[in-house]
């Protein structure tokens, strides 16, 4: 009797549009049971049509399930990684931090005339920073900084130099006159408001700073691995 109400069942649900799988779950049958129950069952073009929607409907769903479980996972594999990476890396010992900023300098320093590190990245600024100092002794009193951004930031240009300012620490009386690039850009970003431009470190009477960089780059160009 039993199996005789869950044919009928799903013999009303597939009139209903229902598809096999869809029927086989309601009422807890295989997908050959429900199959074999419904083949004689003929659906009308309306009842195709709320088929077809609820399959799209049905992997809609599962695309957005699908991508938001991806998406977690991916967080969590690079959460893991940075973790990783800080227990991996942890202090650097002097020597350290001269060859990380070399390496650094090397990559987006200038090199070919004054000495001077530019960068939109304020970590990387921020590192770069203290190596000056720390590894290389340059006084804070000796930098001067100078913000590179579009002309279409020019409101907001006290803020982008207070911004900047307070990363380092350095006075606003070291920085230089903010260049604004004039160049057409109609379109507003998201990240407007958030967007500070390039800084150029430089550091004055840096002549033999600069060299020693450079020897230091050529001694990195010729290390033994």
């Amino acid at each position: 009797m039993a199996k005789v109400d869950e044919r009928l069942k799903a013999e009303a649900l597939r009139r209903q549009g229902w598809s096999i799988a869809a029927i086989a779950r309601k009422v807890n049958v295989s997908k050959s049971s429900a199959s074999n129950w419904c083949w004689n069952i003929t659906l009308t073009q309306k009842q195709k049509q709320v088929l077809i929607q609820r399959w799209k409907e049905g992997g809609h769903r599962g695309r957005i399930l699908g991508s938001a479980t991806n998406h977690r996972r991916k967080m969590e594999r690079i959460e893991h990684h940075v973790q990783e990476g800080k227990k991996d890396v942890q202090a650097l010992s002097p020597r350290e931090l001269l060859l990380v900023g070399t390496a650094i300098y090397w990559g987006e320093g200038s090199k070919k005339s004054q000495l001077a590190f530019i960068n939109s990245d304020k970590d990387m600024i921020l590192f770069v920073y203290k190596w000056f100092q720390m590894a290389l002794g340059v006084k804070k009193e000796d930098f001067i900084a100078t913000i590179f951004i579009n002309a279409l930031h020019k409101t907001r240009s006290t803020i982008i130099q207070k911004y900047w300012s307070r990363l380092l620490g350095l006075p606003v009386d070291q920085f230089r006159k903010t260049i604004f690039i004039k160049r057409p850009n109609t379109k507003r970003y998201s990240n407007h408001d958030t967007y500070f431009g390039l800084l150029s470190l430089r550091v004055r009477r840096s002549a033999e700073l600069k060299y020693k960089i450079l020897g230091l780059i050529e001694g990195l160009k010729y290390s033994k691995f």
